[in-house]
């Protein structure tokens, strides 16, 4: 059985941001609970219910881990349960989780060669000694038995972009599909799950992997693709950042899977901007009435 934990939910910054003084922010601030609180996305998954893989390493993680007691340590003075993490791609808010772990425990660490070289550039991340956690390349299309843990993950090209601290001046906004994003199918032979934090746009590849899945998790970080412009709170669009918006639009999110058959949706990696972050707003209804959920931290899914 597939146990999958929503260890955060929010994207980079969370939910209420630090610096963010928007109205939904001051609403979660303030403990209303029609806005509760998110921290930055990652999962974790398990095949056996004692050893878990976290699948992007959120700059919350220490938060997240000492809020999920599937995560605690179990045995001796010092140990985990985690036996690896996955990551997605070289995004801040997917990587920076890893310094909270270089307590010299180990664990493996699974990422595409691509992001593998955007933590390889940067000597911070030499503090996770790499005789207590080797750095694994994963191919694309290539599946990754995770033992003990009783599943396997497949990496497959998701189209994304360069981080924000990547981004070469003369074409930052230029989308790719060559492993800087990528998307993994999780199945222990019965079940599939999907994880898709980011994503730029629907392609027949995609659709392909998505439909018939058990359960997706995919990139909810905007309502609109000028929503933050329209608020006030950024220059930049959904697409300009390499996301796709939610919203009911030929090119939106909810369009796109309506033809495909997946048995749950849920949605991660939302914006503090995105008014689907507020349970009575309409655009959470209007979600909600599409066929989707909206992940919160501690959601828990059992296939």
């Amino acid at each position: 059985m597939l146990e999958i934990v929503v260890l955060g939910a929010g994207a980079g910054g969370g939910f209420p941001q630090w610096n963010s003084n928007a109205p939904a922010c001051r609403r979660a601030r303030a403990g209303d609970p029609a806005a509760p609180s998110r921290t930055q996305a990652s999962i974790a998954v398990s095949g056996d219910g004692q050893h878990w893989y976290v699948l992007n390493a959120s700059p919350d993680l220490r938060t997240q881990i000492n809020q999920t007691p599937d995560m605690f340590p179990r045995e001796g003075l010092r140990s985990t349960p985690i036996s690896g993490v996955v990551l997605t791609s070289g995004e801040i808010d997917a990587i920076t989780g890893l310094l909270t772990l270089r307590e010299r425990q180990h664990f493996n660490l699974y990422a595409t060669q691509p992001v593998l070289d955007q933590l390889n550039a940067n000597p911070i991340f030499n503090a996770l000694d790499r005789t207590l956690v080797p750095r694994h390349a994963m191919q694309p299309e290539h599946p990754i038995p995770l033992v003990p843990a009783g599943f396997s993950i497949t990496p497959f090209i998701v189209p994304g972009k360069v981080p924000l601290y990547a981004e070469k001046a003369e074409n930052p906004a230029e989308i790719m599909s060559n492993g800087e994003n990528i998307g993994l199918e999780i199945t222990d032979g019965h079940a599939r799950a999907l994880f898709i934090p980011g994503c730029a746009m629907m392609t027949d590849a995609l659709r392909n992997r998505i439909n018939g899945a058990d359960i997706v998790f995919f990139d909810g970080t905007l309502w609109t693709d000028d929503e933050m412009i329209r608020a006030g709170l950024g220059s930049k669009t959904g697409h300009r950042m390499g996301h796709m918006s939610i919203a009911d639009e030929p090119d939106g999110t909810i369009a796109a899977f309506r033809p495909l058959h997946v048995k749950r949706k849920i949605l991660v990696h939302i914006n503090n901007s995105n008014p689907i972050l507020l349970a009575d707003s309409p655009e959470r209804r209007a979600v909600e009435q599409a066929g989707w959920d909206v992940a919160f931290d501690g959601m828990k899914v059992a296939l």
